[in-house]
């Protein structure tokens, strides 16, 4: 992690002295407050604005619930689907929505893990659940999940950390995530290969051969991880291509004066701030291949739903194959430029999870979208708020657990060490001093 900056929070008076060169530093032992700058006003813009995409969500989710409800009629699988729905068991369903809430709880914890390589970041575990809730949110309420990065960072920022540590942070998780999602279908695909092209080796969607789709979908995120890579090895020439590109476009009229300045401008600062973030995360390597196998398992427990899902009809279930073709769904999921994948997540489970399902197919998909998408964005919504309030590190904090542990061990309770919290000292007055002496 960067070397945080003074973030002590000035008076108003010493705020115009600030910007003249000639503040005083605040008094030892005042309380550090961080008020936010204009990195930060733009991250809470583009929070609001990832807001009002929230509402366009809704739309298409409204035309996808009704289109799905049409093709149950038409098709003549209503009687089946209200058939599934009356035999299903509640305990595999609410089995299911534990797993999922394993998934928000190791997002939390991958997070924190990085956080720690400051050992004095002001960021708290409340905190965290607030950043990661707003992931688990705009992952699913905005195109693309082009809502995640500025409502993290803004998060980020509102816990205490400079604009450019916050960016930092969510680079660095960022890449692992994207990283993980990679490794894992890597890893499904050599462990069930061999089912995949036994199965699917005769099935088309729209003409074309299932396994081009996966070979290509798998293509994707090989490029995608590869990017990240590339520009955190490789930051000045990604910065000149990215250059050379926009003057192009500048110069065939595809892009703006204006917006070609400002698009320079996040360039060259997005990619500068990635690169240095894996760079100083690089110096830490067991502290990152943590961090990826936390996000490794978190991916898991949200593979591992549609197992529930199978469970709860009483049906026999393969957790491997199930974790395979659940990591599938996601990479065709991440390929759909629309809100949580729509559309596109109910046609690759469909055509992954039929022979699985067979009647039950069209409650299962039910069931699971419940799950995967909807229950999050109810659970996250009220978390996005949260914030800590302790002021003590979370490096701190776990080496003083640690060093607790091992008194109670010991049985040796009475050197227990108590949290830190924000020490603060009022300056005494005069008629204080007066009075001790």
């Amino acid at each position: 992690m960067t070397k945080r900056p003074d973030r002590d929070n000035l008076h108003p008076a010493k705020d115009r002295a600030a910007k003249s060169g000639s503040a005083r530093t605040p008094r030892a032992g005042a309380p550090k407050l961080y008020v936010g700058d204009a990195w930060s006003t733009r991250d809470r813009s583009a929070d609001r604005s990832s807001l009002k995409q929230v509402r366009f969500t809704f739309v298409i989710l409204g035309i996808v619930a009704v289109a799905y409800v049409v093709y149950l009629v038409v098709s003549g699988q209503a009687d089946d689907f209200v058939r599934a729905l009356v035999g299903v068991d509640l305990a595999w369903i609410a089995a299911g929505v534990v797993c999922f809430l394993f998934y928000y709880v190791f997002g939390v914890l991958a997070f924190a893990v990085l956080a720690a390589l400051d050992h004095d970041s002001p960021v708290g575990y409340r905190d965290l659940m607030s950043v990661e809730a707003s992931g688990v949110f705009f992952m699913r309420l905005t195109p693309g999940g082009a809502g995640v990065i500025p409502s993290q960072i803004y998060r980020l920022t509102r816990a205490g950390l400079s604009p450019a540590e916050a960016t930092a942070l969510q680079s660095m998780r960022f890449t692992l995530y994207e990283a993980g999602e990679g490794i894992f279908a890597a890893i499904m695909l050599v462990l069930c290969g061999g089912y995949f092209l036994e199965t699917f080796a005769d099935v088309r969607i729209l003409g074309l051969d299932v396994t081009l789709i996966g070979i290509f979908m798998f293509a994707v995120k090989f490029v995608q991880v590869s990017v990240a890579i590339l520009i955190c090895l490789l930051p000045r020439p990604i910065m000149a291509l990215a250059h050379a590109a926009l003057r192009a476009g500048r110069a065939l009229h595809l892009v703006s004066e204006e917006r070609c300045e400002r698009f320079r401008e996040l360039v060259s600062t997005q990619v500068d701030t990635f690169a240095r973030a894996f760079r100083n995360g690089a110096a830490h390597p067991r502290v990152l291949i943590a961090a990826e196998l936390i996000t490794l398992v978190q991916l898991g427990c949200m593979y591992a739903l549609p197992y529930f899902v199978l469970r709860a009809f009483g049906l026999e279930a393969d957790l491997v194959i199930c974790l395979a073709s659940g990591s599938m769904v996601e990479l065709l999921v991440n390929a759909i430029p629309l809100p949580g994948g729509a559309g596109g997540a109910e046609v690759g489970f469909s055509y992954l999870f039929g022979g699985m399902f067979g009647w039950h197919l069209s409650a299962g998909l039910v069931i699971w979208r419940g799950i995967e998408y909807l229950l999050p964005v109810l659970i996250a919504a009220p978390c996005m708020g949260m914030r800590s309030a302790s002021g003590e590190s979370i490096y701190r904090r776990a080496v003083r657990w640690r060093a607790n542990f091992g008194r109670i061990l010991r049985r040796d309770r009475s050197g227990l060490e108590r949290p830190q919290g924000i020490a603060y000292k009022p300056k005494r007055t005069r008629e204080e001093d007066e009075s001790s002496e």
